[in-house]
């Protein structure tokens, strides 16, 4: 897409990345990609909001040139220092090189750290103003959403807020930036599984930083990932705060890993004693098979959990390890969670259920149901006997 007009002065000036198969190295974004949203105010003083990541920064400077031809670029803020919205940044001042780079006091030793760069600064804090002619931009800090740096950029004069990663999303917009112009169903996936694998560690802290940005008046939601919210900032405003809340609707994850089909005879076991007692809503997972962002993204949504795992050399199986350490990294407060394990002679896997269930305090609806080898008829009595007390959980 060429740079597109969001307000008479305001553009967007951002790329889509259809090159990069893991974000941070870890979240699956292949075929839908993902967009670096960047901004540009063409006033008396043209600033631009964040920079993209550098594998997009030609693509980047020339919307710049096509907005602004051969003025010079007054200001460059810096919401967010992670590489995606500043690796770009060495080219454009090479590009501009009298730029002056906004930004708090936690983001100029990142700034020389990442990029070796110290100088031509403005230090800002919360509150703060800088006028450009006819817009102002007020800076709002949000430390730890996600990173401590991190900040948002509020301008007065059409009630844009540069929200940074705040309302961000997975999923590149594909022909138009803008909500109204997009399948918003299409973005809700796509926005939870992105709340959820960035956002969730710092639930709480968005939480402030959204009661905060309540008390301005926002007319569009301009973040650094995914749609540009122009006609219903509502929506998203209301999703974020639901996620931040940790809200969930009815419904159960059973998420397992199995080596040799014992364990996923347990979970089909417990998928069809939910629906037998009523749950309609059963997601069945094999961490083997499905990345984790995708299992985390529906646990944020659902009520219910249900995790089973074979032991593994006295410990537990390690795909199932994993999907631990972020849940243990984002909590599960909120939800009713239940345990099964599979083992051949000794166990182990439930060590490490039962130190996740003490460090991240979740809420156990019943005891751990320990199969040996294949689930016979007493097994199968006691993973109906879960699944039982788990939709009576769904049920109140």
């Amino acid at each position: 897409m060429n740079a597109v007009k969001i307000k008479d002065d305001v553009f967007w000036v951002g790329v889509n990345d259809y090159q990069t198969t893991l974000f941070e190295g870890l979240w699956p974004i292949d075929q839908e990609g993902i967009s670096y949203n960047a901004y540009l105010i063409n006033d008396e003083k043209v600033a631009i909001i964040d920079t993209v990541k550098s594998i997009k920064q030609d693509e980047y400077i020339e919307k710049i040139k096509s907005i602004i031809g051969d003025k010079k670029v007054d200001y460059l803020v810096m919401n967010h220092m992670e590489p995606d919205h500043s690796s770009g940044i060495e080219e454009l001042l090479s590009v501009y090189p009298d730029m002056i780079i906004v930004g708090n006091k936690k983001t100029f030793p990142m700034l020389k750290n990442f990029y070796n760069i110290e100088g031509n600064v403005l230090e800002v804090g919360e509150g703060d103003t800088l006028s450009l002619g006819k817009h102002t931009l007020q800076f709002f800090m949000t430390p730890m959403v996600h990173w401590p740096e991190s900040m948002v950029t509020y301008d007065t004069t059409d009630k844009i807020l540069f929200s940074m990663d705040i309302f961000g999303s997975y999923k590149a917009p594909v022909g138009s930036i803008f909500d109204d112009e997009n399948d918003l169903a299409s973005f809700e996936d796509p926005i939870r599984r992105y709340y959820a694998t960035i956002v969730g560690k710092v639930a709480g802290q968005a939480m402030k930083a959204l009661d905060k940005l309540c008390g301005i008046e926002i007319g569009t939601i301009c973040p650094s990932h995914g749609l540009v919210w122009r006609s219903n900032p509502g929506h998203i405003l209301d999703r974020y705060v639901k996620m931040s809340r940790k809200e969930t609707v009815p419904g159960v994850v059973i998420a397992y890993g199995s080596m040799y089909g014992c364990t996923q005879k347990s979970a089909e076991t417990l998928a069809i004693a939910l629906k037998d007692n009523g749950v309609k809503e059963v997601v069945l997972y094999d961490v083997s098979k499905t990345d984790i962002s995708f299992i985390v993204s529906d646990i944020w949504k659902y009520k219910g959990l249900l995790m089973g795992a074979p032991a593994y050399y006295g410990k537990i199986f390690p795909k199932m390890a994993n999907l631990l350490y972020k849940l243990t990294e984002i909590k599960v407060d909120n939800h009713k969670v239940g345990f099964f394990t599979d083992f051949s002679w000794s166990g182990g896997a439930e060590k490490n259920f039962n130190a996740f269930i003490e460090e991240a305090k979740v809420d156990v609806i019943s005891d751990m149901v320990m199969v040996k080898g294949r689930p016979d008829e007493n097994d199968v009595l006691a993973l109906n006997e879960l699944a039982k007390k788990m939709a009576e959980e769904m049920a109140n």
